[in-house]
């Protein structure tokens, strides 16, 4: 097997691993109904730290979305507007991480999960209010759904991210 091919298999299955990771938590999370709805605190969404240290985390954590509402019985839409949300995170997590693995630099390591903070902040709530018809203000489920998503993203991923940072050479060879 050359070397791009290893690359490759190594990619697909650290994406299928993050997927699957995100889906375990997302499930845990559930089981404690703190996944869904106007107050979510979804355990998996300390894995958008990822993108700092590969690519595939980005399709990781956005298979990972999809598979785990589809499991949790989102609506449709949830599924594709929560995925989509996760998906744009994760991506602007990726490029932030790119000019923190460049400069070494410690600010943008912990900008890393603030994305998905915010894409999830400004979606889910009119996903809540249009989709799933729960009563209040958009602007409360903002303020809900991003403070979950600070508590699972920072408070939680940033610990991981540096955990990870310490050992990232062994585990996420590329």
């Amino acid at each position: 097997m050359n070397s791009k091919s290893k690359k490759q298999v190594m990619f697909i299955c650290q994406a299928g691993l993050i997927a699957a990771l995100y889906c375990v938590l997302t499930i845990v999370s559930a089981y404690f109904g703190l996944a869904s709805y106007e107050i979510q605190v979804r355990l998996s969404e300390a894995l958008t730290v990822l993108p700092l240290f590969t690519p595939a985390a980005i399709p990781g954590l956005t298979v990972g979305c999809i598979v785990s509402n589809l499991l949790t019985g989102a609506s449709p839409l949830d599924v594709v507007f929560g995925s989509i949300a996760t998906l744009l995170g994760a991506v602007i997590a990726y490029f932030i991480g790119t000019g923190a693995r460049k400069t070494e630099s410690v600010i943008l390591k912990i900008l890393v999960p603030f994305p998905n903070v915010l894409t999830n902040a400004l979606i889910i709530p009119w996903v809540l209010k249009l989709v799933y018809h729960i009563e209040g203000p958009v602007w409360y489920f903002m303020l809900t759904v991003g403070a979950g998503e600070l508590i699972a993203g920072v408070v939680l991923g940033l610990p991981l991210l540096f955990m990870l940072d310490k050992h990232k050479k062994h585990i996420f060879k590329i």
